[in-house]
């Protein structure tokens, strides 16, 4: 029992830095959750509202106008295009960029404004005060302030941006003849800028193939002594990479680098570098279609043979490559690809080549397809004892980037 005359220790305060710790605590607190504080306070923006010359009307984001259409996304209706001249009215609280029918799209910095269109006039404040008017018939582009600033006044980096797909395929044989078939490829391509209603500025290709094959026939009935397996390789790889730089909307020059063997051609590397120009003939959504030229350095390497055999002389060339690319995007999006480059050497004319692809890929889940690929490479000078011809029907799956 405690005899309540007898003096007891005080029982300790909880530490009287207490109070100093809990305002220390609020105060980080109240530092952390007051940006989040304010943004609970700021009234989310106004929806855009459209209305149409025939009374409909809808709310959501007005996204852009491009050659007289105007693009806007509604929650009921999806993303929707409609021509400039059948709206009535268009109230926006986002930033844009207006530029005027056939100005010439530059690098250089615009302000962004809000914008609003009514009778048939789409007006602007800028940030500096003064008023932007203009007639709904001489408006050329409406584009968001971000996109008009990342996409056109900035460089994005090398490695970033880039798009396209990757494809594989592996067939394995276990049995008394065995063997492996390996293919793998990657096709991307980078567009400055990355939006497809903006003309390009640059476009940066990268094509590699690779099919490796190995298969043994053992000797069947086996002899005395043993006679060794019998091997056939298959080892063929090209490259391309290519920079485009665009003068107007279609026409462009162009350098490159093309890299190739072929086991079945007896033709160990070739190596060409130039530079020239193409043309985009065709260009919707549907389809597009290239042209391209160029001079080239080219330097032909093949299978050397420890003598007495006879070896293939290398070569070293100058010449042209003309070339053209098409791709249409099919119903069900089934994508069709088709290829063809003519290489000529001005310096040995029997020193030419030629190269013809066809593809088909195959939707089947998210960004998975089936890939069924024709390749014909012809070299009219293989080494010696070769065919000229070398002939791929591949098969594989394939990923897209985005």
């Amino acid at each position: 029992m405690v005899n309540p005359t007898q003096k007891q220790n005080p029982v300790p305060s909880r530490g009287r830095w207490n109070p100093v710790f809990r305002l220390a605590v609020l105060s980080l607190l109240a530092t952390a959750f007051a940006p989040l504080a304010s943004a609970q306070e700021k009234p989310a923006a106004p929806p855009d509202v459209v209305v149409f010359k025939n009374g409909d009307q809808l709310t959501g984001q007005f996204e852009r106008s491009i050659d007289g259409n105007i693009v806007f996304k509604s929650d009921v209706v999806g993303e929707v295009t409609v021509s400039l001249d059948k709206v009535k009215e268009l109230r926006s609280s986002s930033n844009f960029v207006l530029l005027k029918k056939d100005e010439k799209i530059s690098r250089e910095p615009r302000p962004a404004a809000p914008v609003t269109i009514e009778d048939s006039t789409i007006t602007q404040t800028l940030p500096s005060g003064t008023t932007q008017t203009m007639a709904i018939k001489d408006v050329g582009h409406v584009i968001d302030g971000e996109t008009y600033t990342r996409e056109l006044t900035k460089n994005p980096g090398f490695f970033r941006d880039w798009d396209g797909s990757v494809t594989g395929g592996v067939t394995v044989l276990q049995s008394s003849t065995y063997g492996e078939t390996f293919t793998a490829a990657a096709s991307l391509v980078r567009l400055v800028p990355t939006v497809a209603y903006l003309p390009a500025r640059t476009r940066t290709t990268l094509n590699v193939l690779e099919t490796y094959g190995k298969l043994t026939q053992p000797t069947i009935p086996q002899t005395t002594p043993p006679t060794p397996d019998s091997v056939a390789k298959t080892n063929i790889f090209h490259t391309d990479f290519e920079h485009d730089k665009y003068l107007t909307p279609r026409f462009y020059l162009l350098g490159g680098v093309m890299f190739d063997h072929n086991f079945s051609q007896g033709l160990d590397f070739q190596q060409i570098y130039g530079f020239g120009a193409g043309y985009t003939v065709l260009q919707t959504a549907v389809h597009q279609l290239d042209v391209k030229a160029d001079v080239h350095y080219e330097r032909q390497n093949f299978t050397e043979y420890a003598p007495p055999l006879v070896s293939t002389p290398d070569l070293d060339l100058i010449g042209s490559t003309f070339g053209e690319a098409y791709k249409r995007t099919l119903p069900g999006k089934i994508l069709f690809t088709q290829s063809g480059t003519y290489i000529q050497s001005w310096n040995n004319t029997n020193a030419w080549s030629a190269i013809g692809a066809f593809g088909l890929a195959l939707p089947v889940y998210h960004r998975f397809s089936l890939s069924v690929n024709f390749l014909d490479n012809y070299l009219n000078n293989p080494a010696f004892g070769y065919k000229k011809n070398s002939l791929q029907f591949i098969t594989g799956v394939t990923y897209t980037l985005h």
